[in-house]
């Protein structure tokens, strides 16, 4: 299991302490210092069944100067705006082995991923 998180997200720190009390193992990847590619991002968007700017942060996005149509013309610079301004992502996202990944903001989106582990 990997968890994308901000450690200074208060919500990513939840997260965390869930996983740790559920004994799961997982990797962090801090991906504001370890920014994934527009490839990676584009992974993830998929598996979570969503569009890039699905998980694109509003205000975030906003103050990174990112203003793009939300269509299927813009997808590929949608990815490379959020690969390129990581701040504008949704936190925390969750992959579990099996694939299952969420953006694990509530209880029910993070017992999908910890169910997935089991």
């Amino acid at each position: 299991m990997e968890i994308w998180l901000n450690p200074a997200c208060s919500t990513c720190r939840t997260a965390v302490a869930e996983l740790d009390a559920a004994g799961v193992d997982y990797t962090v990847r801090r991906y504001l210092d370890d920014p994934p590619t527009p490839a990676e991002l584009g992974d993830v968007v998929e598996r979570l069944g969503l569009e890039p700017w699905d998980v694109a942060r509003a205000k975030e996005a906003r103050e990174e100067g990112i203003d793009l149509p939300e269509d299927a013309a813009h997808r590929a610079d949608w990815l490379a705006a959020l690969a390129a301004h990581p701040r504008a992502i949704q936190r925390p996202i969750i992959t579990a082995a099996d694939g299952t990944t969420v953006v694990a903001r509530d209880g029910e989106s993070l017992g999908r991923v910890i169910a997935a582990e089991g």
